[in-house]
């Protein structure tokens, strides 16, 4: 177990998006591992260090909505120009409304570290990054239209979600990707991994990728 932290994020709106649904946006029912990472990884991230999510605590009622939104057919690249008016296509959206979770999660250092990155330097960089709400980029929850509020829990135990008590079977949800990259560096394959998500009492317990793949 590496150096752990607990963080509060919250906002208006949130997508987490289910793979299987193919045209229409469907969110999971609360925040997936890999989108609370990638929470923790816009405040602090290195190539030293992993981070890895142990729980996630649903501190609000879970409540869905019905909406429209714009998007386009297909993806810009450098070698792809698009005009939105031209592709432009309406999509419903089922996303999630008022949202809060508490991300207790550790990071673990890399094979990539170098002799100046130690536990402890990365540990007080994040602490104080997030306690000053500093991030790379913006966090977001599951879509980048949706921005995530954050800030550093300093309590040593989590508050009892206040909603949900008892057992809930949330289905299959995704735990994260691995990628396979070839000699020049670019991904050639995503491979996706799920788990069985129960919540109790409010709190998810988030299982080792290499646990899954037993």
């Amino acid at each position: 177990m590496g150096y752990g932290i607990k963080l509060r994020v919250w906002g208006e709106y949130a997508l987490f998006s289910r793979p299987e649904m193919k045209v229409e946006r469907v969110s999971y029912d609360v925040m997936t591992p890999s989108a609370a990472r990638g929470i923790l990884e816009a405040i602090h991230w290195k190539p030293a260090i992993r981070w890895v999510v142990d729980r996630i605590h649903v501190m609000k009622p879970i409540r869905f909505e019905n909406v429209r939104r714009n998007e386009v057919a297909t993806k810009a690249s450098s070698n792809r120009v698009i005009y939105a008016t031209q592709e432009r296509q309406q999509r419903a959206s089922l996303l999630l409304r008022d949202v809060e979770y508490i991300i207790e999660a550790h990071f673990e250092m890399t094979d990539k570290r170098g002799p100046e990155d130690t536990a402890e330097k990365h540990y007080n960089m994040i602490l104080r990054r997030a306690r000053q709400g500093q991030c790379f980029h913006r966090p977001y929850l599951g879509c980048r239209e949706f921005p995530a509020n954050f800030e550093l829990v300093e309590e040593d135990t989590v508050p009892a979600s206040p909603v949900h008590q008892g057992e809930h079977d949330l289905g299959y949800m995704l735990l994260d990707l691995s990628f396979t990259v070839n000699a020049k560096g670019e991904i050639v394959k995503a491979v996706p991994h799920f788990f069985r998500a129960k919540m109790v009492d409010g709190v998810i317990e988030i299982p080792k990728l290499e646990e899954v793949n037993r």
